[in-house]
């Protein structure tokens, strides 16, 4: 069975979470224990730790404990969330990486089946990989967002790691990636070679710069998205703590913590995972109030998506001088989204006809005859 590959959470968290009030999160989560192990038919979000760190590039023979993060959230108060949670434990290292590997597939692929979604804190990022893999069989093609100052190519014959996942999951069969969008990457950390590259493939990218200016931009990104992968790293160190790999640029800890939320919001995200941390007390209080807004996100989602129907949704046409593009905008959250004909698309498991999540500023774009960029990529890619 998946969950036999999970060991139960620490005893320390368990005494730790009973010294708690009832008000703190931890008194409303159910635990995987040497005792019992949660009903997953009754939640809805599910915490998995993966103490596996031998994908982080410069790795150390290090132990990854996440102990002290998951202190710090459960020492949180919950807001008015109706969403069940449970915390399933940890994903001990197998005896090779490919052997965790397939361990986090089988438990991620199971969770997603059951509707669960899971957050996965690491480890390295690499495992991304895994999480990525856990969608082989559920029949439809996979969008991922990843919140790096990095695109993390690096070179195939290198073999994978956290800097390096990405061409794995361009290059392996079977092939379910339909986009990819990084958040938040800052070019010298990238090569003029990697950047053509991504834009070669029609692929999403948006500077950290960008970001910073007008975290709204972000919105649409993650509500087009089936898993979101976060990176610590993208986050200043004045703000996570973390100066053994010292970054003295990247996003702030308010910045970090909405981008969670955009990923919790949005309907579709169906996995959540944090990776490349050093569990310092800094970054570990950190990432425990990214996973808290990732799950008050999920509890405000507004289940406009998948569209059963369109009735609830103001239509725009705007005519341009090749194209005629169509808008719609959400009588319920006022959000938008742009509509695009996927005929004779190879992408068998894309619907011939969907919605693309679009900003205000892009049907503003089309009323000024310009063809939104993000419109483009994606017709782009039908025709590869």
């Amino acid at each position: 069975m998946e969950f036999d590959f999970l060991s139960p959470v620490d005893d320390e968290i368990i005494q730790f979470v009973k010294g708690l009030s009832s008000q703190h999160l931890g008194s409303k989560v159910a635990f995987h224990t040497d005792k019992d192990f949660p009903d997953i038919d009754q939640i809805k979000i599910a915490i998995v730790g993966v103490l596996e760190n031998r994908g982080a590039v410069g790795y150390v023979d290090d132990e990854v404990n996440l102990n002290p993060i998951r202190k710090e959230l459960y020492g949180l108060y919950p807001g008015n969330w109706q969403s069940s949670i449970a915390d399933l434990g940890d994903i001990i290292p197998g005896n090779s990486l490919e052997d965790t590997f397939f361990a986090l597939q089988k438990v991620a692929a199971r969770l997603i089946r059951k509707g669960i979604i899971p957050i996965v804190i690491g480890g390295s990022q690499d495992l991304t990989y895994p999480l990525y893999r856990a969608y082989d069989n559920q029949e439809q093609m996979v969008n991922l967002v990843s919140i790096d100052n990095k695109f993390d190519l690096g070179k195939q014959e290198d073999g994978i790691s956290a800097n390096s996942y990405l061409s794995k999951i361009i290059l392996d069969e079977p092939n379910n990636l339909f986009n990819y969008s990084n958040v938040g990457f800052q070019t010298y950390f990238n090569s003029q070679e990697e950047i053509d590259l991504i834009e070669k493939l029609y692929f999403d990218a948006y500077r950290l710069g960008e970001m910073s200016n007008n975290i709204e931009l972000a919105e649409p990104v993650f509500r087009d998205a089936d898993i979101v992968s976060l990176d610590l790293n993208s986050v200043k160190s004045s703000y996570s703590g973390n100066f053994i790999t010292f970054n003295p640029n990247g996003f702030d800890g308010k910045e970090i913590c909405s981008l969670a939320r955009y990923a919790g919001i949005s309907d579709k995200v169906s996995s959540f995972g944090v990776f490349n941390h050093n569990s310092t007390r800094e970054e570990s209080a950190l990432i425990a109030q990214i996973v808290w807004y990732f799950i008050e996100g999920v509890n405000y989602r507004s289940n406009e998506y998948p569209f059963g129907t369109r009735e609830n949704f103001l239509k725009y046409i705007v005519p341009l001088e090749s194209e005629e593009l169509v808008f719609y905008k959400s009588n319920k959250t006022g959000r938008w989204w742009i509509e695009i004909n996927f005929f004779a698309s190879q992408h068998n498991k894309l619907k011939k006809n969907t919605l693309l999540p679009c900003s205000h500023e892009e049907y503003l774009i089309a009323c000024n005859q310009e063809i939104p960029e993000r419109w483009w990529k994606a017709q782009r890619k039908n025709s590869i």
